[in-house]
């Protein structure tokens, strides 16, 4: 497992790396869809390779104090998850974009603000010892599909549109893709990308979630606990 961490945590800073060289600062200046792709690998892919592979100190300070703000885990993980929307929407506005596309530089504090509201996302959302998640798992599924249906919710939108929403991308008929293509292939980036990071996280919680449910020995050793407990077995003096 340690070299799978470290594989994932190289390949989160690979990922982040990549898109500030040539082919790809290029081909986000020409094209919506690869514009989209761009803002999906830093708002989810390198946040949540970086979480699952980071190499965190065992004793690290942080790593406690994490652990005993677990009262306030799901308040945490909800403002989380709202702060993680509004900055990646914020991304996708019209003039935003327009202004990547003009001034390329922005892509770095588009990557730091994504990344940094990614990480705390999904430290609530995957395993990344010694940090462990503090919600339960209906939340972590609950939080995911909210996050990832607001994504899906926007390309949506932006797929269905007559007319492009970023006036910054040309469109030359029969010299480079057409206005619908464009968009067609950014929404199917998006909910590609964002599929592969959230549906393995629904699932898997779902499927733990469901196991510890219907253990029929575990509910009956706890059943059994809180009746001994209450006293109800056995004579009790008073």
């Amino acid at each position: 497992m340690p070299s799978l961490r470290r594989v994932l945590f190289t390949l989160s800073l690979l990922l982040l790396v990549v898109w500030f060289f040539p082919p790809l600062t290029g081909w986000t200046r020409r094209y919506e869809f690869v514009q989209a792709i761009e803002w999906s690998v830093f708002g989810f892919w390198v946040p949540v390779l970086f979480v699952s592979g980071a190499p965190w100190r065992v004793d690290a300070p942080s790593a406690r104090w994490w652990r005993s703000r677990r009262r306030v885990s799901q308040r945490r993980a909800l403002g989380a998850a709202a702060a993680f929307i509004a900055v990646s929407l914020f991304w996708r506005l019209t003039p935003v974009v327009n202004a990547l596309t003009q001034h390329p530089a922005l892509a770095v504090v588009e990557a730091l603000s994504l990344g940094a509201a990614g990480i705390v996302l999904f430290m609530d959302l995957v395993e990344s010892p010694p940090f462990r998640p503090g919600i339960s798992r209906p939340y972590r599924i609950g939080v995911s599909a909210a996050v990832m249906w607001s994504s899906w919710v926007f390309a949506y939108l932006e797929a269905m549109s007559h007319t492009s929403w970023y006036r910054a991308f040309r469109h030359v008929a029969g010299r480079s893709l057409s206005v619908s293509a464009d968009q067609q292939l950014s929404a199917g980036s998006v909910w590609f990308i964002t599929g592969t990071v959230f549906v393995p996280i629904i699932f898997w919680n779902l499927v733990y979630w469901l196991q510890s449910e219907e253990d029929p020995d575990a509910e009956l050793y706890q059943l059994v606990r809180q009746e001994r407990d209450r006293g109800f077995f056995g004579y009790r003096p008073d």
